[in-house]
């Protein structure tokens, strides 16, 4: 989160300097020295806590991320996060899960079409509602959360590019991802729901080729972090 605790500064003084000792994603032991800041003693507290305020947020989304990362190592799969990012945060945090590994999802309502059950209730059924996001949207990838697997077949045969299996048990993942690949129509295979560091791998190994992860934004464990203020001269 550098760039954020340099724009705290910026704004309150262009005097305050922030040297940096580490680069954003660095793994770090406790005690480390992060940055060195130097300045007119008024702008430096102003800021302080708020600029503690992102920088600990966001080491400790990084760092959520690089867990889970590191727990699927050696397979094909990648770990997404989610837009249930803390309000008003959501690039910074979208940033901080990039540091620790993680694969952006979607940004917003504009970069991807995410058809959920509402969707399709509204829509009438899961074809409709992908006719008409290839009709509004033609440009986006459309992806479909489906429940069972009677529901994953339904977007398979519609073209849905993505098909997000929300809380499937293990088998009936092992089961779509043998239908994906016995069909000439291959859709991106997107595991949500349930997700912790525990299950994990056993999701990852099933073939999906993404785990979608919110907790990774939503339940942050802030780093405990904080500034010494040492007069010089």
């Amino acid at each position: 989160g550098r760039q954020w605790v340099d724009e705290v500064f910026r704004q309150l003084d262009e005097r305050v300097k922030v040297l940096w000792q580490v680069r954003d994603g660095e793994t770090v032991a406790a005690e480390t020295e992060l940055f060195e800041i130097t300045g007119p003693a008024r702008a430096v507290l102003t800021g302080e806590r708020t600029a503690l305020n992102f920088l600990q947020t966001l080491s400790g989304t990084a760092t959520a991320a690089r867990q889970f990362v590191a727990a699927i190592a050696g397979t094909n799969c990648r770990i997404l996060d989610t837009r249930k990012t803390l309000p008003g945060l959501r690039l910074a945090q979208k940033y901080a899960t990039r540091c620790g590994g993680v694969q952006n999802h979607r940004l917003g309502l504009y970069d991807r079409v995410l058809i959920k059950e509402n969707h399709i209730a509204a829509a009438g059924s899961i074809a409709a509602a992908v006719n008409t996001a290839r009709r509004t949207a033609p440009e986006l990838l459309v992806e479909v959360e489906v429940e069972s697997l009677a529901q994953f077949e339904t977007a398979l045969a519609s073209g849905a590019d993505v098909i997000m299996l929300d809380e499937l048990s293990l088998d009936d993942m092992r089961k779509a991802v043998a239908a994906n690949h016995s069909t000439p129509h291959h859709a991106q295979l997107e595991a949500s729901g349930n997700v912790s560091l525990e299950t994990l791998r056993d999701i990852a190994e099933t073939g999906v080729d993404y785990i979608s992860v919110g907790s990774i934004t939503k339940h942050v464990r802030a780093i405990d972090l904080s500034m010494r203020l040492d007069f010089a001269g």
